[in-house]
């Protein structure tokens, strides 16, 4: 018999079994899942869905400690030995307790039996496409997330934390110019006690909502408003600043050469407003970014354009650079928007940043433009001029008045650098 078959029981038998349960209870399982249930040893899972198991399950029943995740490796362990079997929501990859528990255990220390997830029961409930939707969770994110997803005729299904969910979105929604928006809270998907309430934004009752719920949300703007787009370059008014900005056409220039990737890390030093690092969040949900800023007005205006522009997760650090740089986690990606002529910045940035990773500036004084032309010869990369000209009225006539020409360097830091 091949090793591996050999070993084969003896790995199932440590196997966490992950078992997906909805609204619907004991009666929604599936014949998999209602055999592992009765054979467990222990199960564990919120107290909601244990009080779902009917009293024939013999089983230990342990409710997840609060916080879980630091608690999740003791509690585990406490069970090791016996048949275990967790309850999740729905389906335990989806926004669920799955993911937390492969971290914990590896892919082959599982077997998970999903149930329905609660986007597709509410998509079947409204009749959307799954694949048409987006889906945000605000279980553990602000509710301002959204705002980064605000797009006319998109459809979004936001996954709520409590009763507050609802009328916050709409609250939201209508502060921001979606008032017309069309609201549908589906309580209790796939139980005996669903519940929906329908609505537009600017005028749905959603006071009284079932704590257990989701929101699918059709975003209509209201007459006359323009949501920003998703391409880099948002127009500069949308940001509160006080000179020190990246305009609007330099930086879409400057997000095309840090090219973000979904997952990847942006140190962006000498923040300013916060657009570089706010527009790098926008790209992808995934995206990450630090913005660090030394003057604290500048900092708190930063996090202010985050929440407003729909990337509350921007983590903002007040401090100067290089030392506010140390405890940071090593970037994918770096915009030097002030300090590159200070003392370390630029080399701490370079020690840092990962291989392959990406390094870009912009140079407007003939200081800093000389030090780029330097780094550049020095470090490789190209350089770039940006002269950018804007209509203005010339008395009854019309001209252009030139705007300072911008110089960008931008570096790929090589994967193996020679020191």
């Amino acid at each position: 018999m091949p090793a591996a078959a050999r070993v084969a029981p003896a790995r199932a038998a440590a196997r966490v079994t992950v078992v997906g349960i909805g609204a619907d209870g004991w009666d929604g399982l599936a014949p998999a899942g209602r055999a592992a249930v009765l054979g467990a040893e222990v199960v564990i899972g919120a107290p909601r869905q244990l009080g779902l198991l009917p009293a024939d399950v013999r089983a230990q029943r342990v409710s997840w400690p609060v916080p879980l995740r630091p608690a999740l490796p003791g509690l585990l362990a406490a069970h090791a030995g016996r048949v275990r079997v967790v309850l999740a929501s729905g389906d335990p990859m989806w926004h669920g307790i799955g993911r937390a528990l492969v971290e914990e255990l590896g892919a082959d220390g599982l077997h998970v039996l999903p149930h329905p997830s609660s986007v597709s029961l509410a998509c079947a409930a409204v009749g959307w496409p799954v694949e048409d939707v987006e889906v945000l969770s605000l279980v553990a994110r602000p509710v301002a997330s959204i705002l980064a997803r605000c797009h006319p005729g998109s459809r979004l299904v936001v996954l709520s934390r409590d009763a507050s969910t609802p009328p916050a979105v709409a609250r939201l929604l209508c502060r921001n110019g979606f008032g017309p928006s069309e609201i549908t809270v589906l309580g209790s998907l796939g139980g005996t006690g669903e519940t929906r309430t329908s609505g537009r934004a600017e005028s749905v009752d959603l006071e009284r909502c079932d704590p257990l719920n989701v929101v699918a949300v059709r975003l209509v703007p209201a007459s006359g408003v323009t949501p920003p787009g998703v391409v880099p370059g948002l127009p500069d008014e949308l940001f509160e600043h006080d000179g020190q900005m990246t305009k609007r056409e330099v930086r879409a220039l400057t997000l095309c050469a840090l090219s973000p990737s979904p997952g990847e890390l942006l140190w962006d030093v000498g923040g300013g407003s916060g657009s570089i690092a706010i527009e790098w969040l926008r790209a992808h949900p995934r995206c990450r970014a630090v913005s660090v800023e030394r003057d604290p007005a500048r900092a708190a205006r930063i996090t202010s354009n985050a929440l407003r522009l729909g990337t509350p997760h921007l983590q903002v650090v007040a401090g100067t650079a290089p030392a506010a740089l140390g405890p940071l986690e090593p970037p994918d990606a770096v915009f030097v928007g002030g300090g590159l002529t200070a003392d370390g910045v630029l080399a701490a940035c370079w020690e840092r940043l990962r291989p392959g990773g990406r390094l870009v500036t912009n140079a407007v004084t003939l200081e800093s433009q000389a030090e780029v032309t330097r780094l550049q010869g020095r470090l490789g990369g190209t350089l770039l001029r940006v002269d950018i000209a804007r209509q203005v009225p010339v008395g009854t006539f019309t001209g252009w008045r030139p705007a300072m020409p911008v110089v960008q360097w931008s570096v790929t830091k090589p994967m193996e650098e020679e020191r």
